[in-house]
């Protein structure tokens, strides 16, 4: 069985994760610069068997586009534009920074909490596992 990657997209920062093979596990993998994005992608899938993106999709908590849902649209035309044999999902991310916070304060030192990038990692490795626990 294929990979899926999980895509926590900022304008600044992305955090990527990763399932095992059986899409049982999602564990985080790294944050990028998002201008590298792209080419992360291109140069990580071709190393690794991946069969699904599932691209964090950020709607305000009253379910309306919040200023960056356009672009993760846009992101979600150019990947699937990129990776034509891969399946690019969209999955609601609402909440899932909040969580990541509250996973660092109860788990990571102080150090550790403070790294931005920290965060966008977790955030990625919740909506992937959500994103996990609805398909099996």
């Amino acid at each position: 069985m294929s990979k899926a990657i999980g895509i926590d997209f900022g304008l600044k920062r992305t955090g990527i994760s990763i399932s095992d093979e059986l899409r049982i596990i999602a564990t985080p993998l790294t944050t990028i610069p998002s201008e590298e994005l792209m080419r992360y992608l291109n140069d990580f899938i071709q190393k690794e068997f991946v069969g699904t993106l599932v691209l964090g999709y950020p709607l305000g908590l009253n379910g309306e586009d919040t200023d960056i849902t356009p672009n993760v649209r846009l992101l979600k035309k150019a990947l699937e534009k990129e990776f034509v044999t891969i399946s690019v999902q969209l999955y609601d991310e609402r909440m899932t920074s909040k969580i990541a916070h509250q996973a660092l304060i109860s788990g990571a030192k102080k150090k550790k909490r403070k790294e931005k990038g920290v965060v966008d990692q977790i955030s990625a490795t919740i909506i992937l596992q959500d994103y996990l626990n609805t398909q099996n």
